[in-house]
């Protein structure tokens, strides 16, 4: 079934079968790599040996068929002459032998005319990588003053298992096209040396709390600048409707509502109230001849980017704070116009329900952050890129299922309701 389909897509794209094999084989790299790290990563080194052998042989078998068999017999001698001849000069020579003879007789017996991608061509990769084993094995007996700087960071202090030489081998990240890399390498990523090693919900809560610790600066500084202006008489605001006097005319952050609001929303409005303030009068307001409310949102969000600076964090921050506060206006529009969902927010559920919205609130609310205080792209991607883009894909998802969500919940006007309206 494999096999007409993947002629038909070969004369779409009119390119040889082989190497569409190929190409789809590199890119199917990816999703290997998204599984190991997502499902796999915490798991023993038996399983993810045998995950990488296995989607390793399956990539080998879906380019080359039964020649496949020319790699695992290489790597079975290769891991014979481990065992048998030990860390000597007889093994190292022999591997060299073995390997490079294996591969000029393939090379001979496969040779034509045309660069053609046939069975040889991940072997070359392959014979390198098993005379490096070899060699990598030797220099493990040596002393530590006996090896270079680069010897000692691959050389081998224990015999490897045949399932380690295997997923060493079959590795989809290099066993078609490349690169090289050391059993020492390979062992480090199999034992999560290679990786800062903590799983995602720590990641997300190591940012909540980093951002949090980040804000307080601020709040800090204003509550502090908003002392010398009550003592300086600047922050007197008149009488509220009980009478009472307020010193709140230069408040720069309600610190109650900072700590207590569930919603993206209140969070903005209670930081940095007298900057907010002014650009919703002297911006916000007087973009009103745009005639729509979003693109007089987006203007003045693009404002306090470039103001605050010319990083890309700022401009990627405010971005995602434009995309967020409509998501949350949606999804509240959607609570209020659902009987259901209006009855659960306003039911003895409500604590649970303000738990669950402080949870999503402050991780998504530290999410736009990030670049905001890293500033580069170089610093606030592989933040991201870390994470998943967890936030991004969460809110563009959210973004695209709340109108449907909206005809299950919120029912439908009838014809004189509507006219009514």
């Amino acid at each position: 079934m494999a096999a007409p389909f993947m002629e038909k897509l070969a004369e779409y794209l009119g390119s040889p079968e082989p190497a569409v094999r190929l190409i789809l084989s590199i890119l199917l790299g990816y999703p290997f790599a998204l599984v190991y790290r997502w499902f796999l990563f915490h798991q023993s080194a038996t399983v993810v040996h045998l995950f990488h052998t296995f989607s390793g042989l399956a990539l080998a078998t879906f380019n080359f068929g039964y020649q496949v068999c020319h790699s695992l017999l290489c790597v079975v001698i290769q891991f014979l002459l481990l065992r048998l001849m030990g860390r000597t000069v007889t093994c190292v020579l022999s591997s060299f032998v073995f390997q490079m003879i294996y591969l000029l007789m393939g090379y001979y017996y496969t040779a034509t005319e045309e660069y053609d991608i046939k069975w040889t061509m991940p072997h070359c990769v392959l014979t390198l990588k098993l005379i490096g084993l070899a060699l990598d094995y030797y220099d493990g007996e040596k002393e530590q003053s006996q090896m270079s700087a680069e010897q000692k960071k691959s050389a081998l202090s224990s015999t490897p298992s045949l399932l380690e030489i295997f997923g060493f081998s079959y590795f989809y990240g290099g066993f078609l096209v490349g690169p090289q890399f050391t059993l020492r390498n390979y062992q480090n990523l199999v034992s999560r040396e290679m990786s800062d090693a903590h799983p995602f919900w720590y990641k997300c809560v190591y940012i909540l709390v980093w951002v949090k610790i980040n804000l307080y600066k601020y709040i800090s500084c204003w509550l502090i600048t908003e002392g010398v202006c009550v003592l300086s008489g600047l922050g007197y605001n008149g009488k509220n409707e009980k009478g009472e006097h307020q010193w709140d005319a230069c408040a720069n952050v309600r610190v109650w509502l900072f700590e207590t609001t569930p919603l993206f929303t209140g969070t903005i409005n209670s930081f940095n109230i007298n900057t907010n303030a002014w650009v919703a009068r002297h911006v916000f307001k007087r973009l009103k001849f745009l005639g729509n409310k979003l693109l007089s949102q987006m203007f003045t969000l693009l404002f306090l980017a470039i103001w605050h600076g010319l990083h890309s964090g700022y401009l990627i921050c405010f971005s995602l704070e434009f995309i967020i506060v409509n998501v949350e206006k949606q999804a509240q529009s959607l609570v209020r116009d659902s009987p259901l969902l209006a009855s659960i927010a306003q039911s003895h559920l409500y604590p649970f329900v303000y738990v669950v919205q402080q949870l999503i609130h402050w991780l998504f609310m530290g999410y736009p952050l990030v670049p905001f205080c890293l500033f580069t792209y170089d610093k606030w991607l592989k933040v991201y890129s870390s994470i998943y883009f967890c936030g991004h894909i969460f809110f563009f998802f959210a973004f695209l299922v709340l109108p449907y969500l909206r005809k299950v919940f919120v029912p439908r006007k009838r014809g004189s309701e509507k006219k009514e309206d």
